[in-house]
């Protein structure tokens, strides 16, 4: 089996070669996306299966592919994401009540000051 073509750190000006990603120096600036406690499991398993696909394009739906955030604002931006309203690490759930279809920086600003309390 012919071995993996080695390629540069993805450190910028690192000249280190990997397999992929970071040379061991920089190994701690990759995201670790997938070993975050709180992304423990599947899609489905979080909750996020073939049912949430189905209420999230309602949702996306019923709202007109509009930003709802943005909308209160006074802005008119399309959205690619589903939102609860009431988190669900906080008790929300996945009734249409709670939820709401929202753009990708809005989505993220509100998850960030979810975070901070």
């Amino acid at each position: 089996m012919p071995s993996r073509p080695m390629r540069p750190c993805k450190q910028p000006g690192c000249r280190a070669l990997v397999a992929s990603g970071y040379c061991d120096a920089h190994a701690h600036k990759a995201s670790n996306w997938a070993k975050r406690a709180e992304r423990k499991g599947s899609t489905t398993a979080r909750g996020y299966g073939a049912a949430w696909q189905r209420l999230r394009a309602s949702i996306l739906k019923r709202d007109h592919y509009l930003c709802q955030v943005c909308i209160r604002k006074g802005r008119v931006t399309e959205a690619s994401q589903v939102d609860h309203i009431k988190p669900k690490a906080a008790g929300g759930t996945d009734d249409e009540g709670n939820l709401q279809s929202i753009c990708e920086p809005c989505h993220k600003a509100k998850t960030a000051r979810e975070r901070l309390g």
